[in-house]
């Protein structure tokens, strides 16, 4: 709309006409009468607090009769025992 108003006027204006609601163009006209036309819900929806009943809950907590301790593989340390790669890496400044 700005398009077509700014052939008629200058930027500013087109602008304005664009954007003020007083000059709507066939899609905003289309957009109103689908509005118009819109049913209302027939079914109100409402929202409401939900409620619950308060129930006490008791925890107990029971430790096991028996268990086994599992630990987790140490790969750092295989690292530390194997020799450097050969030929050793070249720096960047060499």
């Amino acid at each position: 709309m700005i398009v077509s108003y700014s052939q008629e006027a200058p930027l500013s204006e087109a602008v304005v006409k664009t954007f003020d609601g007083q000059h709507p163009c066939k899609l905003c006209k289309q957009i109103a009468r689908g509005k118009q036309s819109e049913k209302k819900s027939e079914y109100k929806f409402e929202l409401s607090k939900l409620e619950f009943p308060y129930a006490p809950v008791s925890f107990i907590f029971c430790a096991p009769s028996s268990f086994r301790e599992v630990r987790a593989g140490d790969e750092t340390a295989d690292l530390l025992t194997s020799a450097p790669p050969a030929p050793p890496p070249r720096g960047f400044l060499a």
